[in-house]
């Protein structure tokens, strides 16, 4: 998307979201603060200097709170949809992972116990480079196990027979 194509408020909201991460915005409202601390003998402490202060960072709160959300639901989204293409782009990935943000806490319970399983599997295994997927898990270990075994076999042989020829 184009930023001809971002409306206003969009507009608007990524230049707020920048400018008030900045170290200028922080100066700013330490130098805020200190100005009106300073001005507290001048207005003798009075209710109304207190109440200056609390009205004017409640307000900043109140609407900082939208702004972060905002842009904590955008850059998740994006980091969401990279996700999504790297599983679906992946071979051997399983595709029931993508949008899996969508589904219910029950369902995420159950993919994770899924995975407590499946870490219990690899433990056992003596390979760090083994791993696995949500569909299939126990035949994919199996495989990948032995896999593994006749890899490391090959290994051993090609070490063995380049130690015999030197």
């Amino acid at each position: 998307m184009s930023k001809k194509d971002e409306g206003i408020f969009e507009r608007f909201a990524n230049w707020a979201t920048a400018a008030t991460g900045s170290s200028a915005a922080f100066i700013l409202a330490a130098i805020v603060v200190v100005v009106w601390a300073v001005t507290g003998p001048v207005f003798k402490y009075s209710e109304t200097w207190q109440l200056v202060i609390n009205t004017g960072t409640t307000i900043i709160t109140f609407l900082m709170v939208f702004l972060i959300q905002k842009a904590q639901n955008k850059d998740s989204r994006a980091v969401h949809l990279k996700l999504n293409e790297l599983i679906a782009a992946m071979e051997g990935a399983s595709n029931r992972m993508v949008n899996i943000e969508d589904l219910s806490e029950k369902e995420l319970e159950q993919i994770h116990e899924f995975y407590v399983r499946l870490s219990h599997l690899a433990k056992k295994e003596d390979n760090l480079g083994c791993t696995h997927t949500i569909d299939a898990a126990e035949l994919n270990h199996e495989t990948k196990s032995e896999r593994s075994r006749h890899t490391t076999d090959r290994i051993n042989e090609a070490r063995h027979k380049h130690k015999q020829n030197n």
